[in-house]
């Protein structure tokens, strides 16, 4: 009987590494004894084990086996080992029989996790404490079916990242300090806050937003299981809420609705320069642009940068502090990566362009720190004027859209990132492109082993542009 002993028990890299192995060695799962745990295990002789085979699986099972790796199952590594070996030895199909015992059941677990995934998000909720240096901290109580912190991360990173919070649970924490995720053990629930003075201003929000007309108590208890309330602030509010639905859904309806309210339209402070006839040019321009409100709290625009005969664009987000500080793109802790990665993949930075989808830097004042805050929709359209005269100077052979908000700028639509990265395909303005990551997702991600991973596949999508484009190809050392 060969032992294992997974040490993190939501590791899929881990997970990985040692089911290579045991192919390798050629141990069915019968023979495999499965246990977690950080501590050594003297009968856990993986190491003995031979190196990793090599192997291809069918692209379903990646996200279908790091959903279960989270579920809190014993049985989920045995589970799954078995499901890869009998993938491995001839199944190749077994991922679409929905109707076998064994993939229903991880069908079954995976859908668990990600429905306690959307409750963790859906009902966290933060209350405000006072940290050491005197400042504000958000400090907020979950407790998760299953192993999903980590999965969690990058969620609250996103919608909270102008905070410093930290979510507590009984298998966990994280602790989010504007720039990176920290990871600790799990802790009682006594050393979460009970309560602060936010909470009136949650049960305000959710008075106003609570429509009677569509109240549905069954419907409400199966998406708000009680087990969530005694966290939630304005679960108090809920027996008077219902009780009083049916009056206010008809004084709803008796009542004549207001006009709605328009705001006014921004109007540019200059109109529009005229077409640059070079990139000089156009940087001049733009130093003036006011064709979105962006301008008024930015320091100063920051166009792109490198030859106007480049064959490639890299095109990010926006700039950041440091680069709205610099008046260059990519300067910062992402640029700096996004340079190593360049190396790495045998790209000469000097010979591409480099810009953003929006030239001015959005921010949020934190204290005497300036958080990146997304650009909006039209904040995006409006600067594209920008944009598009770049490439229309340059006339690239590739242009490679950084991020979310960069891929938007050329498809006109939102992107799933995962869904079509690395892939050279034609954007709708005619010209060949590709999309991944920006390079600040990998400094966002919570753990040492996630960002290793990848970066790795960051750098296989610049070796992709690198194949399309070979004459950004760095000299040889």
């Amino acid at each position: 009987m060969q032992r294992i002993t997974i040490k993190d028990p939501a590791s899929f890299a881990e997970f990985r590494d040692i089911t290579r192995r045991l192919i390798a060695a050629k141990i069915a799962p019968p023979a495999v004894l499965w246990t977690t745990g950080a501590q050594d295990n003297l009968f856990d002789d993986a190491s003995a084990l031979p190196e990793p085979a090599s192997f291809s699986v069918p692209a379903s099972f990646m996200p279908l086996a790091e959903d279960v790796i989270c579920h809190s199952d014993p049985e989920r590594f045995a589970l799954l080992y078995e499901l890869l070996w009998r993938i491995v030895h001839g199944e190749r199909t077994l991922l679409s029989v929905a109707s076998d015992p064994l993939l229903h059941r991880l069908l079954r677990m995976q859908k668990a996790v990600r429905r306690d995934l959307h409750k963790m998000t859906a009902f966290v909720r933060f209350r405000r404490v006072t940290a050491e240096d005197g400042g504000e901290h958000y400090v907020a109580w979950f407790e998760p079916e299953h192993h999903i912190l980590k999965r969690a991360a990058e969620f609250f990173t996103n919608r909270f990242a102008a905070m410093r919070w930290s979510i507590l649970t009984p298998q966990g924490v994280l602790h989010w300090d504007g720039r990176e995720v920290a990871c600790g053990p799990g802790v009682p629930s006594e050393q979460a806050p009970q309560s602060d003075d936010l909470e009136p201003w949650w049960r305000t929000y959710y008075r106003a937003t609570f429509n009677p007309a569509r109240a549905n108590p069954a419907a409400m208890r199966a998406e708000m299981p009680k087990k969530y309330w005694r966290n939630l602030p304005e679960a108090s509010l809920i027996p008077e809420l219902l009780d009083e639905a049916e009056a206010r859904t008809r004084q709803m309806l008796n009542t004549e609705p207001p006009a709605p309210r328009r705001a006014p339209a921004f109007v540019p402070h200059a109109p529009s320069p005229a077409l640059p006839g070079s990139l000089a040019e156009s940087r001049q321009a733009a130093a003036a642009c006011q064709r979105c409100p962006l301008f008024r709290d930015a320091t100063q625009t920051v166009f792109g940068e490198g030859p106007q005969n480049s064959r490639i664009v890299f095109v990010g987000e926006q700039p950041g502090d440091q680069e709205d500080l610099a008046g260059r793109p990519f300067v910062g802790p992402a640029g700096q990566m996004f340079d190593r990665a360049l190396e790495e993949a045998g790209i000469d930075r000097s010979r591409v362009y480099v810009t953003n989808a929006v030239k001015h830097f959005k921010y949020e004042p934190r204290g005497k720190r300036r958080i990146h805050k997304k650009p909006n929709n039209q904040e995006i359209e409006v600067c594209r004027w920008w944009l598009d005269q770049e490439i229309g100077l340059i006339k690239p052979d590739l242009i490679v859209a950084l991020g979310g908000s960069a891929a938007r700028a050329f498809m006109g639509r939102d992107v799933t990132i995962s869904r079509e990265r690395g892939q050279v395909m034609t954007f709708p303005n005619g010209l060949r492109g590709l999309i991944t990551v920006h390079p600040s997702f990998l400094l966002r991600l919570p753990d040492a082993a996630a960002q290793q991973r990848e970066y790795a596949r960051f750098v296989e999508d610049l070796r992709i542009v690198l194949q399309n484009v070979p004459h950004i190809r760095a000299a040889a050392a």
